[in-house]
């Protein structure tokens, strides 16, 4: 009987692991897969959040192979896109960029690209892009001030997390909340359940820790 491939999380983002686990999924190897985020020239935002994923995921599979490990993996790996129009947010690092980016979506749509990239162990590359649309309430100088001074935005993309304190900026949401956070749990799971991996034996296990 062949053994089911270890899954490889190609990212050391911590909301990304919880959201696995949320699911019952607990990959076997982290391995962080830090690459330049620069966009290309004229590069569009949905094809930059599939482009960084792909990227992600083959970093993390040959840092995995040189560790000596991994061969009968699945490697996933993920990345997150904010933008309004073709303008592509950074994730911010200044509160300059924190301030430009809420001043940006204060009382406008935007929307978020996550890409998804799941290597197989044969080297095959399933891909997954999803789309959400966002819209933000006009934002107050004393909104901005104290989510500034939250520091919450730091290193996110867009300049804000949506499951924290910027949820409550959300009017209207079109598409998928998890892929925001990001990691779309459907099309993860699905992707993951197409290539062998057990997704749902731990759920099977749900009802003998939850006292029913």
């Amino acid at each position: 009987m062949s053994s089911r491939p270890d899954l490889i999380l190609a990212s050391a983002s911590p909301r990304r692991l919880a959201l696995l686990n949320q699911v019952g999924v607990e990959p076997e190897h982290l391995v962080p897969a830090h690459v330049d985020e620069t966009p290309e020239k004229g590069e569009l935002p949905r094809k930059l959040a599939q482009r960084l994923a792909d990227l992600k995921a083959l970093t993390a599979q040959h840092k995995a192979r040189i560790a000596g490990f991994g061969s009968n993996a699945l490697v996933l790996g993920a990345d997150t896109v904010v933008a309004v129009g073709r303008r592509i947010l950074p994730k911010a690092e200044t509160m300059e960029e924190a301030t430009d980016c809420l001043r940006l979506l204060s009382g406008r749509s935007h929307r978020v690209y996550t890409g998804v990239t799941l290597i197989t162990p044969s080297g095959a590359k399933r891909q997954r892009l999803v789309e959400t649309r966002i819209r933000f309430k006009r934002l107050s100088n004393r909104e901005m001030e104290a989510y500034l001074a939250s520091a919450e935005w730091r290193d996110k993309a867009g300049g804000y997390a949506i499951q924290g304190i910027a949820g409550a900026f959300v009017v209207k949401m079109s598409g998928s909340y998890t892929g925001v956070v990001g990691l779309p749990l459907n099309e993860v799971t699905q992707l993951l359940a197409g290539e062998g991996y057990p997704v749902h034996f731990n759920w099977l296990n749900q009802s003998s820790h939850s006292g029913v």
